[in-house]
């Protein structure tokens, strides 16, 4: 078995979160001039890689993709290539914070409300005092707004650019502007800004280790109800491909 296993044409990471931070840090460490862009996806967003051919470019030219969600985690078990865990955005965003607060990273916020993102930059300076803000900006913004914080961040230079502007736009916005973002990690982390700041209530680890934090998301947000019919369909795919079935 090598370091990633393929569910639905998507190669997935086995790294653990441990591991992904290392591989971070090494990036970080050892920088070469060229942006290491990580995606994080789940099930949902699976499908919309599937379905969504300028997304499956993305994909398939990302540094690396990590399985978020005890779907993709299934899924790899079901292939007898397994995962060891999941790493979602919400985790790599305060591991990273953590192993930054140690090495004086600098980081780069972008997405949510203005309230949120504010908030978001005062967590960090409280919490991790170590952590340089390179910069910030909320996620509305227009065409204009967004050259002008592009050049911010070229500018800024951040270790690690964090952009929360949801899934699949986030992943979208960052290959759009690649070329343009002089930053040497960066990654989505979808709606953790919204949970680290007590916005959204955060999933209790009795749903976690019961692997049922989609359910306590579904309860706590009825708008993810129609993203999540796309479970249904990851299910059903991921199923018969692991028995080798031809199934759309």
């Amino acid at each position: 078995m090598n370091n990633y296993v393929d569910i639905l044409g998507i190669s997935f990471s086995k790294l653990n979160l441990q591991e992904t931070i290392n591989l971070i840090d090494n990036k970080i460490e050892k920088y070469r001039s060229q942006l290491f862009h990580i995606i994080t996806v789940n099930p949902e967003i699976a499908i919309e890689i599937q379905e969504d051919s300028e997304l499956r470019k993305i994909s398939l030219e990302a540094d690396l993709i990590t399985p978020d969600g005890i779907g993709i985690v299934l899924a790899s078990r079901l292939k007898r290539n397994p995962v060891p865990e999941r790493v979602t955005g919400y985790d790599l965003l305060l591991e990273s914070l953590k192993v930054g607060n140690s090495k004086g990273w600098s980081f780069y916020f972008l997405g949510s409300d203005e309230e949120v993102n504010k908030k978001t930059a005062e967590y960090v300076m409280k919490n991790y005092p170590n952590v340089k803000i390179a910069g910030r900006h909320h996620g509305y913004f227009n065409k204009e707004e967004e050259l002008k914080i592009v050049e911010n961040i070229k500018s800024a230079k951040p270790d690690i650019l964090i952009v929360a502007l949801g899934s699949p736009l986030a992943d979208k916005w960052i290959y759009k502007n690649k070329t343009q973002l002089n930053s040497k990690v960066v990654f989505g982390v979808g709606g953790s800004l919204d949970v680290i700041t007590g916005k959204v209530k955060r999933t209790p680890e009795v749903w976690k280790k019961l692997n049922l934090e989609w359910l306590f998301r579904r309860i706590n947000e009825p708008s993810r109800k129609e993203r999540q019919k796309k479970l249904k369909v990851f299910a059903y795919r991921a199923f018969g491909e692991a028995f080798n079935k031809n199934i759309k």
